[in-house]
């Protein structure tokens, strides 16, 4: 048996920094261009001054500037390998390019399902990015704009340009992005639209289980419920978040008694019993629509993600509704 031969050794290269490239660290830009190279390496030729900038060395966490020459080094690239890349399923690669709701040359926007995670880790190979650059092989560059909790579907933005995902960050620090979500909570709602302004901290148990808790002390938050429809012992709201917090909607919820439908964290087991009865095996938390200044472009872009089709199930079942 032939031994596996080695990668071919690259040449050294300057590099200049575009426009598209500035602002990021140079371990994260070094990481992307060596795809082959394990992670290891690509620290210890920064550690060793292989890899420079403008001629100097730099440390990993140094943010490359429009203009900048970077010393790529030679390496030897993992070719043939016993223990090939895990692939991303094409059936999931497929689901996601389906479910794109809008695309241009600076972003895409699109419909995640429940029980996806946007990344992997956690003995996950492939979340969301993953799969959508293992889909894409050629995209210069596909970046996560937000976050969603893995049980949570519907409007997520992935950027195509470094520069639309600064502007879009902006947006974001500055609460120039509206994003409503749908969320099915316990019990009859009284009154009309409701503002919650309670503060969140996040905090790990002694199990290692992390979870998020109103406290005083925590980082502002701030969302406002709009009743959509009316149920005995159940109401579909519409929330607006006003400032973005790891499960702002669903602590916020479950601080004025009305936990979230399917929660397994926050919610009430009762009431998960009873909606498991007809139908419901998620989290009933649906990011449904987004209105943001495109970044590039400066054209408003609003994108709508429709209820899925399970969660609808789930309404068309509850007893006593009102428009």
């Amino acid at each position: 048996m032939q031994p596996t031969s080695p990668g071919a050794l690259t040449k050294v290269r300057q590099h200049q920094v575009g426009a598209e490239e500035a602002g990021q660290r140079i371990d994260n830009f070094l990481l992307r261009h060596f795809k082959n190279i394990p992670k290891s390496h690509v620290y210890k030729m920064l550690r060793s001054g292989e890899v420079r900038v403008n001629k100097g060395r730099v440390q990993a966490t140094y943010r490359l500037l429009e203009g900048d020459v970077v010393r790529l080094p030679p390496v030897r690239e993992q070719a043939d390998s016993d223990k090939p890349l895990p692939k991303a399923p094409a059936g999931l690669q497929s689901s996601l390019e389906t479910a794109i709701l809008h695309e241009d040359n600076a972003l895409l926007v699109l419909n995640k399902p429940s029980g996806l995670a946007v990344h992997g880790g956690s003995g996950l190979s492939f979340g969301v990015i993953e799969t959508l650059r293992a889909a894409r092989p050629d995209a210069p560059f596909l970046e996560l704009v937000h976050r969603l909790d893995r049980e949570t579907s519907g409007c997520l933005i992935v950027a195509k340009k470094r520069s639309a995902l600064r502007g879009l960050h902006e947006q974001l620090r500055e609460g120039q992005m509206d994003k409503h979500y749908l969320v099915l909570a316990k019990g009859a709602w009284k009154g009309g639209a409701q503002s919650v302004d309670l503060a969140l901290r996040k905090n790990t148990l002694r199990s290692g289980e992390r979870i998020v808790q109103a406290e005083a002390e925590g980082k502002a938050a701030r969302t406002r419920f709009v009743p959509v429809q009316r149920f005995r012992r159940a109401a579909l709201l519409r929330a607006e978040l006003e400032t973005g917090r790891t499960h702002q909607i669903r602590v916020h919820l479950q601080s004025i008694g009305h936990p979230v439908a399917g929660d397994d964290k926050y919610g009430d087991p009762e009431f998960n019993r009873e909606l498991r009865e007809l139908g419901l095996r998620r989290l009933f938390l649906h990011a449904a629509h987004l209105n943001f200044m495109h970044p590039v472009k400066g054209e408003r872009v609003m994108v709508e993600a429709p209820l899925p089709e399970e969660l609808q199930a789930v309404l068309q079942k509850l007893d006593g509704s009102s428009s």
